[in-house]
């Protein structure tokens, strides 16, 4: 026997408990084959048909118990899973990026949790190092020793190291308020779903109304009148139930939501029913992205995502809530950035600083973007109306009832042009004693970012001019990043202002052209 054999550390089992988890989860999951074998059983009267498949999918339930170990050495973290094909799965503590806890309803009242480990890389579901369950107690102490980079053999953790010192609580520098739920119903993702409900009506026979031999003569006569209210109707009750649903989602998800921020990593707790603890290595962390989509931007609010290296490109840190409150947690958390290369200088004064980089005025991009902004609104818009003009010019007849919703289409197409374009702008902010160069850029209408990009994470430039964007002098600059969404653009800006943006945000990138 080698003597990395002797020194390794025993495998060891989940907790016992999760044999009462487990064959409830896969029940669950397994509810129409159970309910399909019921049907079976009935019809062909034999009841062992529905009682061999609940004993297969409780047995397979119950067998994870005794075909999952894991052991955390000195220098890798490995679980072995798998009843008939067994997988091992290996991670080097040196490449742990993050170790989340969850805990939903059923394992709460049980004490037990789930940990997960990541590696700052997209893995499928059957790859992921996940160990369900451990207890409650014992989750938070395998986080901490996993995030421990000392157990590589360091004497000591380096600047990159992700792990906090012994004892630090780190400080709060955002908290989720009951109050904020009223931003939940704002968000347009939920209201996606309303345009295909809407025809629903119209797939059973709706439409047929107007038609129909046994309608009524009134509401023949106001056929127009009757559609118009059924389908506002339709519409309102829609709109309730999107906004309730999107209440409880935002209350089940980001309840009890704290952000804590001890100088190396970046804890999220929330959820109502399934709690999550989610761990960010702050030395990952290249910057910002304030969302405001329409609505959420009317009523003055937005919400936080971090710009991560190798996490989710949409990595949230706080959810719809009010601008003031997202600003300030920007601030902290970059001031935070700031405070180890400012030690004369106060982190109160880092924040009020990195507040203002959050709202630096942002240069607007000309004259030509508003034409390509208003060119792109309205021509798609017009599309209807110069159709009923050439049917017109023909002779052809037609309800004159079509030139409302043609017409309806052209001034919202021109809000949104103009919006659209005051939502153009960037700036660059110089670096300085105690903070890098940062490139700030916005963009977009309906749903808006403002992303925050550190320029020092920034490892490549794209100048990009399509044939319209030479004919007029203008180009879209991509700054690619290995953080976040991988790209962030600057969009049409004259082509000498490019080359400005480039050198004041990574000086000498350009070299001699």
């Amino acid at each position: 026997m080698s003597a990395s054999e002797v020194s390794a550390p025993p495998w060891a089992r989940l907790d016992q408990r999760m044999l009462l988890v487990h064959p409830v989860t896969e029940v669950v999951k397994f509810i129409p084959v159970l309910f399909g074998s019921v049907l079976v059983g009935t019809s062909s009267g034999n009841p062992l048909w529905s009682v061999i498949p609940l004993v297969a999918i409780v047995g397979f339930a119950l067998s994870r118990w005794f075909t999952t170990t894991y052991r955390v050495g000195p220098t890798h973290v490995e679980l072995r899973t798998g009843l008939v094909q067994r997988r091992t799965l290996s991670v080097p503590r040196s490449r742990i990026r993050s170790v989340d806890i969850e805990a939903d309803l059923l394992h709460r009242l049980l004490g037990l949790a789930v940990v997960v480990v990541g590696t700052g890389q997209q893995a499928e579901s059957g790859e992921k190092f996940e160990l369900d369950a451990l207890s409650a107690q014992v989750a938070p102490v395998l986080r901490a020793e996993l995030l421990d980079r000392r157990a590589d053999g360091d004497t000591a953790v380096s600047d990159g190291g992700i792990a906090a010192p012994p004892g630090a609580r780190g400080r709060e520098i955002g908290h989720w308020q009951p109050g904020w739920v009223r931003y939940a119903p704002l968000s347009l993702t939920g209201f996606a779903v309303i345009a295909p409900l809407l025809a629903l009506p119209f797939q059973f026979g709706f439409s047929e109304l107007s038609i129909d031999a046994d309608t009524p003569r009134w509401i023949e006569d106001n056929v127009v009148l009757v559609l118009g209210a059924a389908v506002l109707t339709f519409l309102l009750a829609v709109v309730v139930v999107v906004s309730l649903a999107a209440c409880g989602r935002y209350l089940a998800t980001y309840f009890g939501l704290r952000v804590i921020d001890d100088g190396r990593t970046l804890h999220l707790s929330h959820g109502l029913f399934t709690t999550r603890q989610i761990t960010l290595d702050l030395a990952r962390f290249r910057g910002a992205t304030v969302n405001e989509p329409l609505l959420l931007r009317r009523a003055g609010a937005a919400e936080l995502e971090a710009i991560m290296v190798g996490e989710n490109p949409r990595q949230k840190i706080l959810p719809q809530a009010p601008r003031a409150a997202v600003e300030r947690t920007l601030g902290e958390l970059l001031g935070s950035r700031q405070l180890a290369s400012a030690k004369n200088t106060a982190p109160d004064r880092l924040a009020i600083d990195a507040t203002a980089h959050l709202s630096a005025p942002l240069t607007p991009h000309g004259p030509i973007a508003r034409r390509r902004r208003w060119f792109r609104a309205l021509v798609p818009a017009c599309v209807p109306a110069v159709a009923l003009l050439v049917l017109t010019a023909s002779g052809v007849s037609y309800s004159p009832w079509l030139w409302l919703p043609a017409l309806a289409l052209i001034a919202p197409a021109a809000l949104l042009a103009e919006d659209r374009y005051r939502g153009l702008g960037h700036t660059v902010l110089p670096r300085t004693a105690h903070g890098p160069a940062w490139l700030i850029t916005r963009s977009g209408s309906l749903d808006r970012d403002r992303d925050c990009l550190e320029a020092p994470g920034i490892i490549g430039w794209t100048v990009r001019q399509t044939f319209w964007q030479r004919r007029s002098g203008i180009a879209t600059v991509v700054a690619a990043t290995a953080a976040g969404k991988k790209s962030y653009r600057v969009i049409d800006i004259p082509l000498e202002r490019a080359w400005e943006i480039i050198e004041n945000a990574t000086p000498g990138a350009l070299g001699h052209r």
